[in-house]
């Protein structure tokens, strides 16, 4: 019997060997087998169009050192562009900020290694979906993620902690799993999304 302990602090007996295990992989890809249903892979897959997904946002480092406790807050960067798109969208405008907060630290010019783009880094295949023409501008680069995020929510029953699941791994897998995926990098994601959310609205 082998001890796991998962980011959220977790703890976990199993007899599956560790090779079993999903290891932490920083990269998948999105993509639709040939029955047409939308799949995710650690593996590139072949002769499919995929789309890379990453998990290199600020909050998805596993070992990160970060006290989400503590480190500041960015109250007023951008306050007017998110209360505006938040109300439009009816999205929590705390929702809003804590995941601009963990995916670029409120960097509207951040760009991931494999190409996710402004506040609320929007791959480009995202963001062409969703008209946004510029990324990295802030204004369309928020009612991008936070229409997006509002489908998320309303997928999933305003459920915070899937939703931002999903956006994080996708909603495939939050599907292939029946919740929160068994990736490190999603699981600590949506706990420091959890707690930047709490404080973001305490700071209201």
């Amino acid at each position: 019997m082998r001890r796991v302990e998962h980011p959220d602090g977790r703890v976990e007996y199993t007899n599956i060997a560790p090779q079993q295990k999903a290891e932490v992989v920083s990269t998948y890809y999105k993509y639709r087998n040939a029955n047409g249903v939308l799949s995710f892979s650690d593996e590139k897959p072949a002769g499919v169009k995929y789309e890379v997904i990453r998990f290199d946002c600020f909050a998805c480092t596993v070992d990160s050192g970060v006290n989400w406790e503590t480190t500041p807050l960015f109250t007023d960067r951008y306050r007017e562009t998110i209360d505006d798109i938040a109300a439009r969208h009816g999205v929590d405008k705390a929702l809003v900020r804590a995941i601009i907060h963990a995916e670029s630290a409120f960097n509207a010019q951040a760009r991931s290694r494999v190409g996710a783009q402004g506040l609320m880094q929007l791959m480009p295949q995202t963001a062409t979906e969703l008209g946004v023409s510029n990324p990295f501008d802030p204004e369309q680069n928020v009612d991008g993620g936070v229409r997006y995020l509002a489908m998320l929510l309303e997928r999933y029953n305003k459920n915070t902690r899937l939703a931002t699941a999903a956006y994080n791994a996708g909603p495939g897998a939050v599907q292939e799993y029946g919740g929160v995926p068994p990736y490190a990098e999603t699981q600590a994601y949506v706990k420091r999304v959890a707690i930047l959310h709490r404080r973001y609205q305490m700071a209201q």
